[in-house]
């Protein structure tokens, strides 16, 4: 699965590894379980809904037609 992340000040998503998701992770929520809030983003998306964790948003990569 392709995720894209996107910070609340940022105007582009980003195409962003899961060793990068799992920083950025760590970074909002400090010590929390970043594996598994991690592994509930994945579920969560798969529908197509944007999460948000902090100040950054996460979605699966959206197809350009």
């Amino acid at each position: 699965m392709q995720i894209e992340t996107q910070y609340s000040y940022e105007k582009i998503w980003r195409m962003t590894k899961e060793d990068a998701l799992l920083k950025i992770i760590e970074e909002e929520i400090g010590d929390a379980d970043p594996k598994g809030t991690l592994a509930y983003v994945k579920e969560a998306i798969k529908s197509g809904k944007v999460i948000t964790v902090g100040n950054c948003r996460f979605r699966t990569e959206k197809k350009e037609s």
